[in-house]
């Protein structure tokens, strides 16, 4: 297992000696992250998925990726192993060292180990529930972000990355427990949860956390899964004050989903705003998940889509460059599975964002 995590000297080094157009930006605590970061959510558990997605890591890594993003439920915990195989072969390689890489990961459902379990409810008891990792009450829909669970799947979370410490820790999609118990036990399980994320980083299992969310940080105010970032920072703050280590949020951004830059869904310095500019406005990093909305926006995009963009792109490409050109974005993340799709996004690297009145013309084609 490696001992690193990523640093602001490595990871500023690795962007200058890959150059690119703008593509690297500043993300949390001096860290620089690829414009593009790679996501691991699609594909089926098998061991061809494992060996196309070992491939493609090892290419993003080679041609100047340097943000990967997974979670321990996606593939039954397959993304993670994979990707923990990947790096330690680059590593081994020569091709990056760990300081360089970030790495991203999330916990809160529960996840099979490797395959569908014969009896799925039998193997979650068994799990979980018989080793006091969880209470059945902390358990709803498939979700848990209890203290004891929590600190199990960030062990687990990085002995299959084979790291010591993870850079970036989300909590899984929480709204879903709001929407479940209401506001008051959820923001009281919310600070439980921080808190052990801060135990954690104060034993260097990670460095830093956040939240990603799908509908959470994108639902209008009187929906019952609706998040405000304000009560997350605040939940922070509870526990660990000003010292706290909540860094970054990911939500959608697409052509479709739109919320994030357009949506006036969150109390401001000034009022009523979208999510990006109150995260800028109290510095947290937004990582744009679903660029290419699972593959819908990866072609046949319409033409008068089209016309917004540079020459010469693919629609993948445009859909990606809208994505990371947003202003306060750090980061669009794509599932890339296959050398093609890595190698297709990270052209990218030498094409500068979009200046920011031309995404706004986008924006409101």
């Amino acid at each position: 297992m490696s001992t690193l995590a990523a640093t602001p000297a490595a990871t500023a080094a690795f962007a200058v000696r890959h150059g690119g157009a703008g593509f690297y930006r500043p993300a949390w605590d001096g860290l620089h992250v690829a414009g593009i970061g790679m996501g691991t959510y699609l594909g089926d558990a098998d061991t061809t998925t494992d060996e196309r997605y070992t491939a493609a890591i090892r290419c993003y890594l080679q041609l100047g990726g340097n943000l990967i993003d997974s979670a321990i439920n996606y593939r039954f915990q397959r993304s993670e192993r994979t990707i923990g195989k990947a790096l330690q072969a680059a590593l081994a390689a020569g091709d990056v060292t760990r300081d360089e890489v970030v790495l991203c990961s999330k916990g809160g459902y529960l996840s099979f180990d490797g395959d569908w379990p014969d009896d799925p409810q039998g193997w979650v008891r068994e799990t979980f529930l018989d080793t006091g990792l969880a209470q059945p009450d902390e358990i709803v829909n498939g979700y848990c972000m209890g203290p004891a669970y929590l600190t199990h799947e960030v062990a687990h979370s990085r002995a299959n990355l084979q790291v010591e410490c993870i850079d970036l820790y989300y909590l899984h999609n929480p709204e879903g427990q709001r929407a479940a118990i209401g506001d008051g036990l959820f923001r009281e399980r919310l600070r439980e949860a921080f808190a052990t994320l801060e135990v954690a980083v104060t034993q260097g299992h990670i460095r830093a956390y956040g939240a990603a969310t799908w509908n959470g940080l994108r639902a209008r105010p009187a929906a019952p899964d609706y998040l405000e970032l304000m009560t997350l920072i605040e939940a922070a703050r509870d526990v660990a004050g000003d010292r706290h280590h909540f860094r970054a949020v990911q939500l959608p951004l697409n052509f479709q989903m739109l919320e994030a830059a357009g949506g006036d869904n969150q109390p401001g310095q000034t009022g009523a705003a979208p999510l990006l500019q109150v995260a800028a406005e109290h510095d947290v990093a937004v990582m744009a998940s679903a660029s290419l909305l699972q593959g819908k926006f990866a072609s046949r995009l319409p033409e008068r889509l089209r016309a917004k963009f540079e020459p010469g792109l693919t629609d993948a490409q445009r859909a990606l460059q809208f994505v990371r050109s947003a202003p306060g974005i750090t980061a669009a993340l794509a599932g890339m599975s296959r050398v093609e799709h890595v190698e297709e996004n990270l052209a990218l690297r030498s094409v500068g964002p979009m200046p920011t009145e031309s995404w706004r013309g986008v924006l409101r084609a």
